[in-house]
């Protein structure tokens, strides 16, 4: 939660702030206004089933995936202006946690150890713009705005933001001042390219700089481009038990959980293990995210191999 003067903490120590996460309600805006966003999903989910049933995922057989990002930053006062660092920070932190490497992973519950996933997927600033030009991987963009929502308002210059690189070819992340507490939001695979992409708030972004606690250790932007690449809250977004994030190795969960519960939170007769609140799909602290699964690494391959598949055409084998 932030203070209604955008970039400053919110320091209601009887109210703490909590991860928002705006995808969903993206996911249902983008299902009323765009009329094949819920037929391409589907689709993506009858894929991606496919995929993960016929596909080995030894570690063997298992491809490196590089993907090109931009970081658009828009900002309205000059303190909101991210550096070159700080977006190189949350780079660093995207490579640890999608590869396994994060320092925090010995927190991970014994029980759940062998489940952990390194997805191979890494991350780098693009080079070269879509032209073909020399780029630092990072835009920059002054805007009279004081925030933005989850109406892709920042993915236009119209509307105070600005235009998207070829999202078949790059990650779009924009970096911004987010309403109402929001940290950010991502659009799933299947919606409109024009719009495709994520948003973090720029309180949110990275380790250093703008980023404020409990969510500065880059974990707002691993859990969103999760939802970029087809992962869903492990609760499923429902409060009885009946949601599910089509992954058969994470429990069954009743809620989102916040903060740093401890270990093991139980829920939904999950017991004696609990919610496995420290995944990455969860709402808790950043210091608390530590892991995502293989179901959920093969959900991210078959994603990179279907619908995103121009992010990097040429995986290689992982060595």
């Amino acid at each position: 939660m932030l203070h209604p003067k955008v970039g400053q903490p919110f320091r209601d120590q009887a109210n703490p702030p909590r991860r928002q996460c705006g995808t969903m309600a993206a996911f249902e805006r983008l299902s009323e206004m765009e009329p094949r966003f819920r037929e391409n999903i589907a689709s993506l989910e009858r894929q991606t089933r496919d995929f993960v049933n016929t596909h080995c995922m030894a570690r063997e057989a298992r491809l490196l995936f590089r993907i090109p990002v931009v970081v658009h930053c828009v900002y309205r006062q000059s303190s909101e202006r991210i550096s070159v660092s700080q977006v190189k920070s949350q780079i660093k932190i995207l490579n640890q946690d999608f590869r396994l490497r994060n320092p925090n992973r010995s927190e991970i519950p014994k029980v759940w150890k062998s489940l952990a996933a390194d997805a191979g997927i890494e991350f780098y600033l693009a080079p070269v713009d879509p032209s073909g030009n020399a780029s630092s991987g990072v835009t920059y963009t002054k805007t009279n705005r004081p925030a933005f929502g989850t109406g892709d308002s920042v993915k236009r210059s119209d509307t105070g933001g600005i235009e998207p690189w070829d999202t078949r070819r790059f990650l779009n992340l924009w970096v911004a001042p987010l309403a109402g507490g929001l940290l950010g939001y991502a659009q799933f695979p299947g919606g409109p390219e024009d719009t495709d992409g994520v948003v973090i708030a720029t309180t949110a972004f990275g380790t250093r700089g703008t980023a404020e606690q409990p969510f500065d250790r880059g974990r707002t932007s691993t859990h969103e481009i999760g939802h970029y690449l087809n992962l869903y809250h492990i609760w499923g977004d429902t409060n009885d038990c009946s949601g599910t994030d089509y992954c058969c190795d994470t429990p069954t969960q009743q809620l989102p959980n916040y903060g740093r519960p401890t270990y093991p939170k139980v829920s939904c007769n999950n017991g004696p293990n609990g919610d496995m609140f420290m995944n990455f799909m969860d709402y808790c602290d950043d210091e608390v995210m530590c892991m995502f699964t293989e179901s959920q690494a093969a959900r991210m391959i078959a994603t990179l191999t279907g619908p995103r598949s121009g992010l990097d055409p040429n995986p290689k084998l992982m060595p």
